[in-house]
């Protein structure tokens, strides 16, 4: 019998990765070259947007799908899957389509209402998956989520079912300050910052309770070209084309400019703070002395750059990456808890840059290495939630002035 029982459980352990990866689209099926390069970096972090998404406990049934408008009965012969990056005339997204199978009652609840419920009971815990692993990054514009629910009404005194679609278009960074959000004002301002379609034209959504005011009836939808109509594929489901590639033509992201006279006032404004972190954690970080912690503007943020010395047992000739591996591992992660211990959850900037000058076995120099991290990853990975490999895939790491890419199962392997 043990040989049975260890090929099943042979079987078991082969299953799950099959399953986590069932919500997400492979680079080779992708069109585009940018679209399959990024497929297949993030593809750990888009597997754990899958995992997190299907565990969680959604009112209805929810099913990833590119096809839209499905019958539940036909769900098990439709492609389940949906996670993807893709492109339209410039823009990239993170794109999200599914089936949620509520089925709302007209004369019960009207457009307004059955809007807010799919964005409140999907699209928002959707989304709070999502930005978890990419909180900060500039590499593509946003998420793009859109859901089918379905409305029940009376034709003719007949009760029949349509469909109606939901969908929002959200910029990275107000994605974070929609979820970060802890009142209905903070969400209703981030909103306005996106773009909400219902069935592929423009609509403005009131997220407050009761009724909008009269003001709010008469404002214009969301500027944008209304999507036109996309060819249906052809599916014996019956269903609807998902994303139109118009609706995905948004307008450059918002800049935020940071002055000197800004990055000065944040200076002076944490000064005491600064003071006492560095006296209380000097003997474990090794803050350069000439360097001491200083506000700087990087990528449309504002980061506290922290300056401390790392030294790492590697010969001269090892790789920059190991090397960058090492410093993260040996001492950046390290400072990461007792560091945010210094700032509260609504900081007035946007996180830390550990700006590392790495020394050799011998006491050389070898190369500098800047970890910017954003605190919305760096109190993720504080409270356990996230890897040290999804901290750094969530911020930017700059080795000798250039920016890189480091995968710290590939790096320590490297000499």
């Amino acid at each position: 019998m043990r040989p049975l029982r260890n090929f099943a459980i042979l079987l078991i352990a082969l299953a799950m990765p099959m399953a986590l990866v069932a919500q997400v689209l492979t680079s080779m099926e992708l069109p585009d070259p940018t679209s399959q390069h990024l497929q297949q970096r993030y593809i750990k972090a888009l597997m754990a947007i899958g995992a997190e998404i299907e565990t969680h406990k959604f009112p209805y049934p929810f099913y990833f799908t590119r096809l839209l408008d499905v019958d539940e009965a036909q769900m098990k012969r439709v492609d389940q899957r949906s996670i993807r990056f893709d492109i339209y005339q410039g823009q990239t997204v993170l794109e999200i389509t599914g089936n949620y199978y509520a089925a709302y009652t007209e004369e019960l609840m009207d457009t307004r209402a059955r809007v807010k419920e799919t964005f409140n009971q999907v699209i928002l815990p959707i989304l709070q998956a999502e930005t978890a692993h990419f909180p900060d990054d500039s590499e593509f514009y946003g998420f793009a989520i859109e859901v089918s629910h379905h409305v029940r009404q009376k034709v003719l005194g007949i009760i029949t079912e349509r469909p109606e679609n939901v969908m929002l278009l959200v910029p990275v960074g107000v994605a974070q300050k929609l979820v970060d959000a802890k009142t209905d004002d903070q969400r209703q301002a981030a909103i306005l910052d996106a773009k909400l379609f219902l069935d592929g034209q423009p609509y403005s959504l009131w997220l407050h309770e009761g009724a909008p005011p009269e003001d709010w009836k008469d404002r214009p939808a969301p500027p944008g070209k209304p999507p036109a109509a996309a060819p249906a594929p052809a599916s014996s489901a019956g269903a609807t084309a998902s994303v139109s590639p118009d609706l995905l033509n948004p307008p450059a992201a918002p800049m935020h400019i940071f002055t000197p006279e800004a990055l000065a006032n944040l200076q002076r404004q944490h000064d005491d703070t600064l003071s006492r972190m560095v006296k209380d954690l000097d003997a474990q970080a090794h803050f350069l002395p000439y360097a001491p912690p200083a506000f700087v503007g990087f990528r449309q943020g504002a980061y506290l750059e922290l300056s401390v010395e790392t030294h790492v047992n590697a010969p001269q000739g090892t790789s920059r990456y190991k090397l960058a591996a090492l410093a993260f591992d040996e001492q950046v992660s390290h400072l990461i808890r007792p560091v945010l211990t210094y700032f509260p959850q609504n900081s007035d900037f946007d996180g830390i840059s550990f700006s590392s000058i790495i020394r050799l076995s011998d006491g050389s120099s070898s190369l500098a290495v800047e970890f910017y991290f954003p605190f919305r990853t760096m109190r993720c990975f504080a409270s356990y939630d996230c890897t040290g490999q999804q901290l750094l895939d969530s911020g930017t790491i700059v080795i000798n002035g250039e920016r890189a890419a480091l995968d710290l199962e590939i790096a320590e392997g490297k000499n």
